[in-house]
């Protein structure tokens, strides 16, 4: 399409530009109508998400989403369908961290520095070499979080920025982490609980 013609497309209104795309099926005519959009799309993901990367994420996927469903739409208020496809997919991927998390986490258990004992201050050697074995038994997940957030003294910000994880899965596998350390060194050092 030539940028004259373009120019002249971003004048259209949304309408317009929708009834241009389904009749042409011309994926530049979405695009112009989608980019009026994108700050509303952001701010309904970032408000149900909560995680700027995971909103700026969902708002490519629903550009893809919404391109193929506008075709099969008819007659409808372009804003308030976008919105409820938004909200739609928004909740998906809420289910979705729900369904990988593994347990709720409470601050107040993270941290607690009694909580584990041999774990936090190791002060023999059997203790220092159970816990250093242990740490290798951890799933990598668990073996990463823990990693980040108590030797390197990481948030868990910092730790969802370095690996990638979702916040409340950091936060997961801390919990369940310690908790198999401590099973673990319990094990090891025969120490009744």
């Amino acid at each position: 399409m030539a940028p004259e013609s373009t120019k002249n497309l971003s004048k259209l209104s949304n309408e317009e530009l929708l009834q241009e795309f389904q009749t042409m099926q011309d994926v530049s005519l979405f695009s112009i109508l989608y980019q009026r959009y994108i700050p509303y799309v952001y701010g309904v993901c970032l408000k149900y998400l909560e995680n700027r990367v995971v909103a700026q994420d969902a708002v490519i996927d629903i550009f893809e989403l919404v391109l193929i469903k506008l075709p099969d739409y008819e007659d409808f208020n372009f804003k308030r369908w976008l919105h409820i496809v938004v909200k739609g997919h928004c909740l998906q991927i809420i289910e979705k961290e729900k369904k990988n998390a593994f347990v709720k986490i409470e601050e107040g258990v993270m941290e607690n520095d009694s909580f584990f004992g041999p774990i936090d201050n190791p002060q023999t050697k059997e203790e220092l070499d159970a816990l250093s074995y242990c740490i290798t038994t951890l799933p990598e997940e668990q073996r990463k979080s823990i990693h980040y957030f108590y030797i390197e003294n990481k948030s868990y910000a910092d730790i969802v920025k370095m690996t990638g994880f979702a916040l409340n899965l950091v936060k997961s596998y801390i919990q369940n982490g310690r908790s198999n350390l401590k099973n673990c060194i319990v094990k090891k050092l025969n120490i009744s609980n």
